[in-house]
């Protein structure tokens, strides 16, 4: 029995994952000045994470490639 694309490692960890563990939300709050030092570390907003694409590099056009 074959194993389904879906399932298979590949860039899977590559992509954005919509949940953050707590100290990462923390961490992202402080990285937007949004974390007060005494606030309580339950309830805390929702940070939205955006995970960069990058896409392929296109060849630089030359002379010789005409």
């Amino acid at each position: 029995m074959s194993v389904d694309k879906s399932l298979k490692g590949g860039g899977r960890l590559a992509r954005s994952r919509n949940v953050l563990k707590r100290a990462e939300r923390i961490e992202k709050l402080m990285e937007l000045d949004r974390w007060i030092d005494n606030q309580s570390p339950y309830g805390l907003p929702k940070v939205r994470i955006l995970k960069v694409a990058t896409g392929k590099k296109k060849k630089k056009k030359t002379d010789d490639d005409d």
